[in-house]
């Protein structure tokens, strides 16, 4: 089947390599010809683990290409999915929908034969109606069925979701678009992956649905976490002991600084507006969105809480600065407060990141960069962990505690177990931690 993918981002980019790792003939459209100039000599704009290699084998095999003749790449497709972006509008945190509606009009004047528009952005219920009346505006004898299909992709997991997913959604009103994208999921019938077809507008807010609960998941158990430091509790114990509850699960259970990334953040905010538009208001999804911003710099005031109440002129060094590991992904990225917030007290801050450098070093150009985890501990005054990255799961703490001026480790991702990083010196913070660990089976002073 010919596929056009209008948008080579993060989306459209994995989209487009596993559906051509499907057998599929994929043409990935971008108005950006550097980028496309880049993708065409196997330079991936983005980190996502083992997509480099799926692009170059699918290029090889001539199943992949890159254009920015998005015309050309629509008027032979069968199927054109839209996977352009929808970043927060600035002023109302409504999605800004003008490059989805920019593609259809220009899709409209593309058309040739029977195809299905696919939205695979993520949309507010009701813009498939609105792409399908710019379609029709623009080219009204154009034969064409509007479906929405989102996308459940996981940073740093995402060739796995894409080809193992938990479902495959499929929103169509008109019913000539359901055997096409049937056979484009066809392959994945062997993983038996659940195919459900719905209604357009039922699909659209699916997506919306899945980020609002798993965010207020995640913003469940960070305030189960400020109350297990207040009643001596153990967050992680907690954990393990709801979502081992199948009608609750374990997954987004981990305490922590606070959701980022690109999704969740505008998402919720999205959603919220939609509601809120339509007299249906989420008190629950605006209350996730407002703790979760606030939750960023409370992490900022913990560090400066174990550091004796006071950074000023201290040199904080942080471990991980990506929203998430396995991703070089830095919006919303709880570190960008937490670095504000350290620097707002007048602390000197160095930072480390396996991946996310590049883009840190963009968005916050005063802080001081290292090569290392250890290069940046060096004569500092205290060593906080925000991203899980497996890099940072073995530290030397002999080695840190013999360089660091003050050996303070402010753990945000409960990576470490007290007794450890104690055993060495160490004054440990950590999120939501009982004082009394089973584990060592001694009263430990909690430094939370």
């Amino acid at each position: 089947m010919k596929i056009a993918m209008i948008g080579s981002g993060y989306v459209g980019l994995v989209s487009g390599a596993c559906l051509a790792d499907f057998g599929h003939d994929v043409i990935c459209v971008d108005k950006d010809p550097e980028k496309i100039v880049a993708l065409r000599a196997g330079r991936i704009p983005i980190y996502e683990p083992g997509l480099d290699e799926l692009v170059a084998n699918n290029m090889r095999a001539g199943r992949l290409a890159f254009s920015t003749d998005l015309a050309a790449a629509v008027a032979e497709a069968a199927v054109v999915f839209i996977a352009v972006g929808t970043p927060a509008r600035r002023g109302d945190g409504h999605a800004d929908l003008s490059y989805v509606y920019g593609a259809s009009r220009e899709i409209a004047r593309a058309m040739r034969g029977f195809t299905v528009v696919v939205t695979k952005s993520t949309v507010p219920v009701g813009t498939g109606d609105e792409v399908e009346r710019i379609l029709r505006a623009e080219n009204p004898a154009a034969d064409f069925a509007v479906a929405s299909n989102p996308e459940f992709l996981r940073e740093g997991a995402a060739i796995a979701d894409f080809k193992r997913p938990d479902r495959i959604v499929v929103g169509l009103d008109d019913e000539r678009a359901r055997p096409v994208l049937s056979e484009v999921y066809r392959p994945l019938y062997l993983n038996a992956a659940p195919l459900l077809f719905t209604d357009r507008r039922t699909s659209e807010l699916i997506k919306y649905a899945a980020n609002g609960f798993l965010a207020m998941k995640i913003t469940f158990i960070n305030e189960m976490a400020d109350l297990c430091e207040k009643v001596g509790a153990d967050v992680q114990q907690v954990a393990r002991g709801i979502g081992l509850d199948n009608r609750i699960g374990s997954k987004f259970l981990h305490a922590g600084p606070g959701f980022g990334g690109s999704c969740f953040p505008k998402d919720t905010l999205a959603l919220i507006k939609t509601a809120q538009d339509h007299e249906a208001p989420l008190r629950l999804i605006e209350t996730t969105h407002a703790v979760n911003d606030q939750r960023k710099r409370a992490m900022a005031r913990k560090v400066i809480a174990a550091c004796g109440g006071s950074v000023r002129d201290k040199t904080v060094a942080l471990l991980g600065l990506t929203f998430k590991p396995n991703t070089d992904d830095m919006r919303e990225a709880p570190s960008l407060a937490i670095v504000q917030a350290l620097q707002d007290a007048g602390a000197i801050v160095r930072a480390y990141d396996p991946q996310g450098m590049a883009a840190a070093r963009e968005m916050m150009p005063s802080i001081e960069y290292g090569s290392g985890p250890y290069d940046v501990a060096r004569d500092a005054d205290a060593l906080v962990i925000i991203t899980e990255w497996d890099a940072f799961r073995a530290l030397d703490f002999q080695e840190l505690a013999r360089i660091m001026r003050a050996p303070i480790l402010v753990d945000l991702r409960n990576i470490y177990r007290r007794a450890d990083v104690v055993g060495h010196g160490f004054t440990y913070v950590s999120i939501g931690r009982s004082s009394v660990s089973l584990e060592e089976g001694s009263l430990v002073q909690a430094a939370e």
